[in-house]
């Protein structure tokens, strides 16, 4: 059976009892697993007869295996999408689609660039190499898919990362942590003679928006990965996924020459140990030609690293870096460290650390940085490391999946807030600073460039627990491709190639996604309050919380609310964080005043009654963003459920159970927050809103054993 007719199959569900109303619940249709893939039928005939005619004789010069993946998309492709079957020509003067090679195209100096013209009625679809030719070939499909016209193309493009890579927080038995999609997709059980067909369709997933790297293992790493059986199933990853562009990296632990082959230390600066690296990527590298390199959390949450021997971090990263150059392999570094006996307080400990090395590694190591200096949160404000480093690569870390974001069954669409980070204008090197252009090297003239999310992948039918966390994936790939896209119009592509081409649908959607993260900023983290989730599994709330073993573990550590006030002050009179940032931002969030109101808390521990801009006092504006947070997820559910004629079956009823979870836990996260709270404020909530539910002391009650995603 052909690999991807998988995609062709609608998988149709009964039997379904709903006992909200004790109907049966329609799951017929489209389940998600084709993604944004889907190439269904498109409805308007004249339009479906045009693209048939532009597209009907089909010519393809390569015969790489990355030729033939070609040629399968499009024969999966136009039948779905036109109702008629490709052909396919030995002429190129015959052909009405010309898919070619052409070593002199000056779109940009990398070899994944591609050019779509149209010329006296003939497309042209030119790259330097066949990933190119893949890579222009989607992105046609996707003009198809969106109705565009094919008539006048003159596209050019080249990607602005380097390196645009999927991080798998994936254990080798399958557990995936901070994941909330089911278990890993990577069988490592059954790896390397069992090859699913679900890798295969991962890799035109990731393709099609020019993903071109994947670590399938936890950062949390196993030194197993690195035996030669484990190898051999990285190996048969390698093979599957080559066609599609996209090189395999690993996450490794520090300590592996100790653990492997019981050498007696693993310190960076001792020669056993840095020939034990360089024969281990020479085994590699025997196996995977292309390997891409290696990603390492060190000293960090108790995984091993240099520090354990009195190393820094650069010495760590360049012996693992030397040990690949000669391969052309990378080192992706994480910055994500805090040290457990600290004297600074949490946001400054990665500055702190990895400033002074500045200009201290090797050229084929880059910093991956979270973009904010916490970990993850609703919102945060960009990690000041991002401009601090002007001779280091920076590598931008983002959250696909949701650990602090309500997990899997809370619509948030993260285009909105890649974009709020990637916008940001650093003011290190003048306006115009922005983290954007700290990444993509246009400041710094870095060689490696780096975008790199956590998946939000499991395996799941839907592939990431809900339908619209799809949407995630997809934005990442295509801002990591191109971060001056906006987000709006990312979302109007997803939209259009998953759920409905129905212009009001499609409209009211897109207004949904965009909306939804700020939604959940505001009934989870307003004001600039943040890691008010509940221990280990981050579900639920639990501003209460502070008796864990470290300080920083705490949520009281974060919003110090007490009976004057709330917020963490990291002023030149608090912790002086502010101090990390550029004299521009100095200015601006030292002063409350000044302070945007969305970070106000962050960096402010005002009164209760402190006067915000509006008017009205901080705890009347603090209570009423939790409350319009939780009626906003209440009106995005009544919109949903009036586009029921607009969506697939299927895909309606996920996203409305989804939806009523959402509901109710955005109704919890606003009462056990504003009761916990209000225990300080001592002041009434605001005239006309609705009494919490419960007591607080139900709320604090609630325990959740098995949370999914845990470490």
């Amino acid at each position: 059976m052909n690999r991807f007719c998988y995609w062709c199959v609608a998988i149709i569900f009964s039997g379904f009892i709903q006992q909200a109303n004790a109907s049966i619940a329609d799951f017929k249709g489209e389940d998600g697993y084709r993604l944004w893939l889907k190439y269904d039928l498109l409805s308007d005939v004249s339009l479906r007869k045009n693209y048939a005619k532009q597209l009907g004789s089909i010519y393809i010069d390569t015969q790489t295996d990355t030729g033939k993946v070609i040629m399968q998309e499009l024969q999966l492709a136009l039948p779905g999408l036109l109702g008629q079957e490709p052909r396919f020509t030995d002429s190129a003067q015959q052909a009405t689609l010309v898919i070619s090679l052409n070593p002199s195209l000056q779109a940009d100096a990398t070899d994944e660039a591609f050019a779509i013209q149209t010329q006296q009625g003939k497309i042209q679809i030119l790259a330097q190499n066949p990933v190119g030719l893949l890579y222009g070939t989607f992105h046609l499909l996707r003009l198809v898919q969106t109705e565009q016209s094919l008539a006048k193309l003159d596209i050019q493009q080249a990607p602005k990362i380097k390196l645009r890579m999927l991080n798998h927080w994936d254990d080798l038995d399958r557990h995936t942590e901070r994941g909330f999609a089911g278990e890993s997709i990577f069988d490592w059980h059954k790896l390397p003679d069992y090859k699913e067909q679900r890798y295969y369709d991962y890799a035109r997933a990731n393709a099609s928006v020019g993903i071109n790297g994947i670590v399938p293992i936890n950062v949390n790493s196993n030194s197993l990965i690195l035996t030669p059986a484990y190898l051999r199933k990285v190996q048969a990853l390698a093979d599957i996924f080559r066609p599609y562009g996209i090189k395999v990296y690993l996450s490794i632990k520090f300590s592996s020459p100790q653990q492997l082959d019981g050498l007696p230390t693993s310190d960076p600066l001792d020669p056993q140990v840095q020939q034990w690296w360089q024969a281990k990527a020479a085994e590699i590298y025997q196996l995977i030609p292309d390997f891409g390199g290696f990603l390492v959390k060190a000293n960090s949450e108790g995984q091993p690293g240099p520090g354990d021997y009195g190393r820094t971090h650069d010495i760590g990263a360049n012996m693992l870096a030397k040990a690949l150059q000669p391969f052309g392999g990378n080192v992706l570094w994480r910055a994500f460290v805090y040290a457990h006996d600290s004297e600074h307080e949490r946001s400054l400990q990665a500055y702190n650390e990895f400033v002074p090395l500045d200009g201290h590694f090797e050229s084929n190591v880059s910093v991956q940085v979270k973009n904010g200096p916490i970990d993850f949160q609703p919102r945060e404000p960009f990690s000041p490391l991002f401009g601090a480093m002007p001779q280091t690569s920076l590598a931008m870390e983002f959250q696909v999946t949701q650990e602090y974001l309500g997990f899997s069954t809370h619509l948030a669409y993260l285009g909105s807030m890649y974009k709020e980070v990637l916008d940001s204008d650093t003011h290190t090197n003048g306006e115009g600073s922005t983290v954007a252009k700290v990444i993509d090297g246009s400041l710094s003239k870095a060689p490696l460039t780096v975008m790199a999310g956590v998946a939000n992948i499991g395996a799941d039918r839907n592939w990431t627990g809900h339908i619209f966390g799809q949407a995630n994936w997809y934005v990442l790939g295509r801002l990591a491709w191109d971060h001056d896209l906006s987000a709006d119009n990312i979302a109007r592509e997803w939209v259009a190639m998953t759920l409905t081409h129905d212009p009001k649908a499609s409209e009211q959607i897109v207004a949904m996604m965009m909306q939804s993260r700020e939604n959940i900023v505001n009934y989870m983290t307003p004001l600039g309050l943040h890691h008010l989730m509940d221990t280990g599994h981050h579900y639920g709330p639990g501003p209460w919380v502070d008796n864990l073993g470290r300080d920083d573990w705490n949520p009281t550590y974060y919003h110090r609310a007490d009976d004057k006030g709330i917020g963490l002050d990291r002023t030149t009179d608090g912790t002086n964080a502010v101090s990390q940032y550029a004299p521009y931002w100095q200015e601006i969030f030292n002063d409350p005043k000044k302070t945007p109101d969305n970070l106000l808390l962050w960096f402010h521990h005002l009164p209760w009654d402190y006067t915000m801009a509006s008017g009205k006092t901080l705890w009347v504006e603090l209570v009423e963003h939790y409350y319009a947070g939780a009626a906003a997820v209440e009106l995005m559910q009544a919109q949903w459920l009036g586009l029921k004629d607009k969506i697939e079956p299927n895909q309606f009823n996920q996203v409305r159970m989804a939806l009523a979870i959402q509901v109710k836990e955005a109704r919890w996260w606003r009462d056990a927050c504003v009761l916990y709270f209000q225990g300080y404020s001592n002041m009434a909530l605001p005239a006309g809103l609705e009494k919490p539910q419960h007591s607080l002391e139900y709320y604090q009650s609630l325990t959740f054993p098995y949370a999914p995603g845990q470490g």
